[in-house]
This record gives structure tokens, C-alpha cells and sequence, in this order.
């Protein structure tokens, strides 16, 4: 056997450890989320297997079905946070004393209410069988309401032709409560958006979609 060959097989077994390793990891974390043991055991494996691709590759031309690239764990640690008040016990947490709110309202002019149904009931349709009957939408707020439920949530759900966006705002406050929506009835549309008292608005973002392409957009400014 010559030395590139033993190499090769000391790369192996190094790979068989780090995934042994990895598993035990795993096992012992019970699914918390950024365990640091994890962390470092993913890194030994992905190198030990970065390793053991490039030796193979230099013996005999042939590759594994690894598709990795190799890690530094100094790098990596910075990037992803661990030491710096993560699960390694470096610095203390610095939590921040308030809770950060992101409010949004965004208006929508609706050019033609037909159009608007149609693709409601499309998107209520989808993802159903072939021919299963569904209630048809009833009214432009249903509708709305149907496209952001279809699309997860996500105000992206409303970007079709069918409904045309005016002005919109974005406000960024700290606030001293998270929000507790059993605190507030399905039909109150105000409470759950309504500053406390000790609630401090930081900035407000004024959205102008029709704004030419020689006028800037407003930018956020802190609140005076």
C-alpha cells in the first residue's frame, strides 16, 4: 500500500468519525435550535468530507457525491454568532428592553371588481381536485382576503393587475408589550394597531407607487 493510499484511507475513517460524532451531536441536542455541539460537529463533517473528496480526486481522478466546500470555523463562528453571547457561553445576551413593532398599511384602487372575483376564486380553486365546488367570492374585501390567505400571508400576494397600489406607510416603533391578539375581537380592526401610551415611534416609510422615475421615493426619517 503506498503513502497516498494510506492518506486516503486515514481520510475515510475521519469522515466515519465526524459523521459518528455528528449523529451523537444530534442525538444529545433533542432538536434545540443552534446547539453549539451541532454547529462544531457539522463543520468536523463537512471538512472531514472536503477532505476526503479532494484525496480521492488527487489518487484517482474520482469524486463523491458530496457536494461540499470547505468551512473555517473561525468564519464561520463570526458569521453565525456563536461566541458572541451564543450557545458557547462567551459574552453575556444583550436582549433589547422593548419589543419592536413593524406596522403597514398599504391602500389598493380596484380597476375592474370582475377581474378582481375571477382571480380570487382561481386562487380559492387551487390546489383543490378537479371539479370539487367551492363558495364563490363574495366582494372586493373577500377577495383581498382570499389572495393574502393563498399567499401565505405575504402582501406579495396582492401584486396582480387586478388591483392597482396608492400611497402606502410602513411605521417602526418600540413598544413595551408584544401583541396579545386574544386581547382584541376578530372585529376590531383598530385596538390591535393602536399605540400605548408608552409606545415611541422611531420612523415612518411613505410608499408613492406612481412616482416618476425622476422622483426619488421618501426616504425613513426618525420621527420628531
Amino acid at each position: 500500500m503506498t503513502d497516498q493510499h494510506a492518506e486516503l484511507d486515514a481520510a475515510l475513517e475521519r469522515v466515519v468519525e465526524a459523521a459518528r460524532g455528528h449523529l451523537a451531536a444530534v442525538k444529545a441536542a433533542q432538536g434545540r435550535i443552534d446547539d453549539d455541539a451541532v454547529w462544531q460537529s457539522y463543520v468536523a463533517l463537512n471538512n472531514a468530507s472536503y477532505d476526503y473528496d479532494e484525496r480521492l480526486l488527487d489518487a484517482f481522478g474520482e469524486v463523491t457525491p458530496w457536494d461540499v466546500e470547505s468551512i473555517d470555523p473561525d468564519e464561520a463562528d463570526e458569521r453565525f454568532g456563536v461566541g458572541l453571547g451564543g450557545a458557547d457561553g462567551g459574552e453575556p445576551a444583550d436582549p433589547h428592553p422593548r419589543v419592536l413593532s413593524v406596522r403597514q398599511r398599504r391602500d389598493f384602487r380596484v380597476p375592474s371588481v370582475a377581474a378582481l372575483l375571477r382571480v380570487a376564486e382561481a386562487a380559492r380553486r387551487s390546489g383543490l381536485p378537479d371539479g370539487e365546488e367551492v363558495a364563490p367570492v363574495e366582494g372586493v374585501g373577500e377577495a383581498v382576503l382570499e389572495l393574502l390567505q393563498t399567499g401565505d400571508g405575504s402582501l406579495g400576494g396582492l401584486d396582480i393587475p387586478e388591483l392597482e397600489p396608492l400611497d402606502g406607510l410602513v411605521m417602526v416603533s418600540e413598544v413595551t408589550e408584544p401583541l396579545d391578539l386574544e386581547a382584541y375581537d376578530d372585529e376590531d380592526g383598530a385596538g390591535p394597531f393602536r399605540p400605548g401610551p408608552q409606545d415611541t415611534l422611531v420612523g415612518r416609510l411613505d410608499e408613492h407607487p406612481f412616482l416618476t422615475d425622476d422622483v426619488e421615493d421618501d426616504e425613513a426619517e426618525p420621527a420628531r
